[in-house]
């Protein structure tokens, strides 16, 4: 299974534990991040993890941009990688 690197690359986290350029990779199981944000993130992770191309913007990527769904507080890239 590919592996997944999210990298924060927004925060405005109410409990600041998410910072702006943190990374996780993820591999077979959940990151240590919040549920609320997880849950969002997570068909988008399972779907890179096996080999699915992505709408990213204009373009077809194996890559994502979530939000988290406390308004958008952080914002989660992640990206497929070898």
């Amino acid at each position: 299974m590919k592996k997944v690197v999210l990298t924060v690359k927004e925060s405005r986290c109410r409990c600041g534990y998410m910072k702006e350029g943190d990374t996780f990779t993820v591999k077979d199981i959940c990151p240590p991040i919040c549920a609320e944000l997880w849950h969002i993130a997570y068909p988008y992770v399972l779907a890179l993890q096996n080999g699915a191309e992505l709408d990213c913007g204009d373009v077809k990527a194996k890559e994502f941009c979530v939000q988290c769904p406390d308004g958008g507080r952080v914002v989660l890239h992640g990206k497929a990688v070898d």
